[in-house]
């Protein structure tokens, strides 16, 4: 018998891995994934690294950094902000009734807009929830989301052009013999604004929450004797409390710290416009950080609520 060549006897083709680095070792990177693969927190880790990092130092970082700024002073002669601690700016925000008046102005604005958009909101979430059908659903979807895709500057300023003088609503009360409204500039026609800017976050949880509520429940209320009004206050609300409570962060918040619709609508100021006053024109950043720390400190109030009602839960 012959017997068979080195070049013969085993065949290297594509069938046959070759592996880089010889001497049977494993590479780096190979045995890296190996590791990594076996230890599953590593992996997690490492992906959550980067969004932690940004939230972190991006938006904790700047808060914190606004919270420090607020104890610092400002030196009118030389317009330099001192780094020395001290509580003169919040003194001054509660002993001048100037932004007392703006503060409380501000949050009347917040809550009325929240509540005039769930009034609103409303009767048109449980329609495309329990009634529409799914074409109609469809049809009113966009409708409630195609504002979204335009400007909110542009949007801003058309409803400048609507409310001006001799503009397309004085038009139109004009037509049943009323004389002008004179909504701009007005606090009343920044609130229309606002309440029409914001109405979007304000249906779609509540759709969302509406569509959730089982209508074997309203058929037994229907059938228990409940009529429409007993089966809403008794069935559907507490169902729907939670979504009604998530969209009312979204609206309560976002009228909160507006500046843009008050300073193109209304000839009041708000937080947002004395911020920017104070930051921006005075240049007293310290005074304009611990007056915006007002809205923050309302907001966590406002969720520390909004939680015991279960609004997290529906977002």
């Amino acid at each position: 018998m012959t017997a068979a060549s080195p070049e013969t006897s085993v065949p290297i083709g594509p069938a046959t891995p070759v592996v880089a680095g010889g001497g049977g070792r494993t590479p780096i990177g190979r045995r890296a994934l190996v590791w990594l693969h076996r230890h599953r927190r590593v992996q997690l880790a490492l992906l959550l690294a980067p969004p932690a990092g940004w939230f972190g130092i991006v938006y904790l970082g700047s808060l914190a950094l606004l919270l420090v700024t607020a104890f610092w002073t400002f030196d009118g002669a030389t317009g330099r902000v001192v780094h020395s601690w001290t509580l003169d700016n919040f003194a001054q925000l509660f002993s001048q009734p100037a932004f007392r008046t703006v503060a409380v102005r501000t949050l009347t604005f917040a809550a009325a807009v929240t509540i005039v958009d769930m009034v609103i909101a409303f009767p048109i979430a449980y329609y495309m929830a329990q009634v529409a059908g799914p074409r109609t659903r469809s049809v009113l979807f966009m409708l409630c989301l195609l504002p979204l895709w335009a400007s909110y500057l542009v949007r801003v300023y058309a409803w400048r052009v609507i409310l001006g003088p001799n503009g397309p609503f004085d038009w139109l009360i004009g037509l049943v013999g009323l004389k002008p409204a004179g909504l701009y500039p007005s606090d009343i026609g920044a609130g229309i604004v606002l309440a029409y800017v914001w109405l979007p976050y304000m249906i779609l949880p509540l759709y969302a929450g509406l569509e959730r509520v089982p209508r074997s429940l309203l058929e037994a209320s229907a059938d228990l004797g409940g009529r429409g009004a007993m089966t809403f206050r008794r069935v559907t609300l507490p169902l729907v409390l939670p979504a009604l409570a998530a969209g009312s962060i979204f609206t309560f918040s976002l009228t909160l710290g507006d500046y843009i619709t008050p300073s193109l609508v209304s000839s009041n100021q708000f937080i947002g416009n004395v911020v920017f006053e104070q930051q921006g024109v005075a240049g007293n950043l310290p005074l304009a950080a611990a007056f915006a720390l007002v809205p923050v400190v309302i907001m966590g109030i406002y969720l520390f609520v909004a939680r015991r009602l279960g609004a997290f839960e529906a977002l």
